[in-house]
């Protein structure tokens, strides 16, 4: 137990589950089990073993964000490979939900941060070569951000049904250009946006960054 729970946080609650008699076949175990993992990365599941930085380190945060994004960009990967197989069985339901949630609540949020408050307030504090580069990565994060809103709206509608048990159809050409265009996107924050920002950023423009992005998402501070 000691040494399950050691190299396998999430198995708490799984072994919390298994002792409510819930009498699963060991090939569908692992099977769940796999599932199970990755909708405990949800954004619904308060894991400890995955807390979030506070908002005074609101460049922490969004980086913690791009972490959540890879994991249900790992999931949808994981869902795909399952659907052909075991179709929208009640794994494929709860993967499928945990996907959702995430790219229609908390990857707004995300964007929200970026273009209202994190970008403008670099835009304002940038200039000489600081600037010429942020005016032509500004164009091209503005514009993933539409490419990926568009992305999403077929993907949802996919994982939809396959939430509902209603259809078991995911279109990998359209994961795979989600997850490629994410990549490139978070890339470009991770390597230019962020650490320009930690550069020129006050520890007063610091805090109201962090303020913001509290707010939106209705934390009291």
């Amino acid at each position: 137990m000691l040494k399950l729970t050691q190299h396998f946080p999430c198995a708490v609650p799984v072994l919390v589950l298994a002792t409510c008699n819930i009498v699963i076949g060991m090939q569908r175990w692992s099977r769940f089990a796999r599932l199970f993992f990755d909708i405990a990365e949800g954004v619904s599941v308060n894991s400890l073993f995955d807390s979030a930085p506070g908002f005074d380190q609101p460049l922490a945060v969004l980086k913690h964000c791009h972490d959540r994004i890879r994991k249900q960009l790992a999931t949808l990967d994981k869902l795909l490979q399952h659907l052909p197989q075991h179709g929208a069985d009640t794994d494929a339901q709860q993967a499928a939900q945990a996907v959702l949630r995430y790219f229609s609540k908390a990857a707004p949020l995300h964007h929200e941060d970026e273009e209202i408050d994190l970008l403008p307030t670099l835009s304002a504090t940038a200039s000489g070569a600081d600037a010429t580069l942020l005016e032509t990565l500004l164009k091209t994060i503005l514009a993933q951000h539409q490419q990926m809103a568009m992305q999403w709206a077929a993907l949802e509608q996919q994982l939809s049904a396959i939430a509902a048990g209603t259809a078991a159809q995911l279109s990998a050409d359209a994961i795979a250009q989600f997850a490629a265009l994410y990549a490139e996107h978070m890339q470009i924050e991770e390597t230019q946006i962020a650490p320009m920002a930690k550069r020129l950023f006050s520890d007063a423009q610091m805090q109201t960054l962090g303020a913001a992005m509290q707010a939106r998402r209705g934390i009291s501070a």
